[in-house]
């Protein structure tokens, strides 16, 4: 079984290379725990930065949107499928 830090370190997240990236949750969310992002949301104003992102489950398919700093956060979040 492969050892994974508990505390990694937080690399910066470039929002709009988010699309299609995958994540897992460090406690399942609905008893899921493998995720794409599949889009970007746009702000209201072209002229406001990004702030959320549109999770996919990956077996069911169920979406959700969060904060996508939230990401950053490596007690909640893992880039890749872990």
């Amino acid at each position: 079984m492969p050892h994974y830090p508990t505390s990694r370190r937080a690399r910066p997240i470039n929002p709009h290379k988010l699309p299609l990236s995958k994540w897992t949750a460090v406690v399942a969310v609905n008893k899921e725990k493998h995720f794409l992002v599949t889009r970007v949301v746009p702000p209201a104003s072209p002229d406001l930065p990004i702030e959320a992102v549109e999770l996919e489950a990956v077996i069911s398919g169920r979406s959700m949107v969060l904060p996508w700093r939230d990401l950053q956060d490596a007690t909640r979040w893992h880039q890749g499928w872990v």
